[in-house]
């Protein structure tokens, strides 16, 4: 085996050349989805500013509870019980904790 392989299986815990060069793509992928999905939660929370501003300047609470739990429902019929505490995290990250 030559350096670079060994520090390629040794860096993502493959047994073979290529396994690790898959693993090594798939991980490539992951990150660029990460980045994709870190833009749209951006995204998300700024959108969930301007409906926060607007309900309290036309005399509304800050957080529509009703709303909120369509959400929690989204995420859990989406994604299963995980997706509760996902749906959780976002909602905090736009509109901060009650």
């Amino acid at each position: 085996m030559t350096a670079t392989t060994t520090e390629s299986t040794e860096k993502t815990g493959a047994r073979t050349t290529e396994a690790a060069e898959l693993i090594t793509g798939a991980r490539e992928r992951i990150d660029a989805l990460d980045d994709r999905i870190i833009g749209l939660v951006q995204e998300r929370m700024a959108v969930s500013a301007v409906i926060q501003k607007e309900r309290i300047v036309s005399g509304g609470r800050r957080v529509n509870l009703s709303r909120e739990m369509e959400i929690l429902a989204h995420y859990r019929d989406a994604l299963g019980r995980p997706g509760t505490a996902l749906a959780m995290t976002l909602l905090e990250l736009c509109r901060g904790k009650i």
